[in-house]
């Protein structure tokens, strides 16, 4: 396999073609669509393993200038929550099976949680959240998870959520551009 390493005026050119992948499942993604499509993001609908999000960059006119003869797809992914009873909800008998499964998934990727909840420490810490999960024990179950499948949860805003999804892809495609590694 060919590996490139590109200079910085070849990754500006390169990443202006950068695409969001969106899992089809994905729901109540109004606002990061509105985002994207009020930056002139590029992104595409398609089904994904693991994750809600995902980034490529397409071989096109453009970028086959430099080597990149066929689309490269990144081994990143972004799973989002909207909220602490959402990941109650998938941490029930009845649906934490799958949850666990794309954590296993995604344990040979670069994989983050981004929860739609700046306060989500805090309310986890008080349990404010509708579930009658004792917060000691998903604080004790969610940090196991993190230590056991890799991952981090990040806590943010739900206004500030896209902006985060496109600058944590766009930076990893530099540096995997920069450093010859994808």
């Amino acid at each position: 396999m060919i590996r490139y390493k590109y200079n910085d005026k070849e990754i500006d050119a390169i990443l202006k073609h950068l695409t969001i992948i969106m899992d089809t499942r994905e729901k109540s993604a109004l606002h990061i669509l509105e985002y994207f499509k009020q930056k002139n993001i590029a992104m595409k609908v398609q089904k994904l393993d693991t994750g809600d999000y995902s980034f490529m960059i397409p071989s096109n006119d453009e970028t086959i200038k430099y080597g990149i003869t066929r689309d490269l797809y990144f081994n990143s992914f972004v799973e989002r929550k909207n909220s602490l009873d959402e990941i109650c909800g998938n941490l029930q008998k009845d649906t934490q099976q799958a949850f666990i499964n794309e954590l296993i998934r995604s344990q040979d990727s670069k994989f983050v949680l981004f929860v739609e909840d700046p306060n989500f420490d805090e309310n986890l810490a008080k349990g404010n959240y509708r579930s009658k999960y004792d917060p000691k024990a998903l604080k004790g179950r969610l940090e196991s998870f993190k230590a056991k499948y890799n991952f981090e949860i990040v806590p943010m805003s739900k206004n500030i959520i896209a902006h985060n999804l496109y600058h944590r892809f766009l930076y990893q495609a530099r540096h995997y551009l920069k450093n010859g590694v994808f």
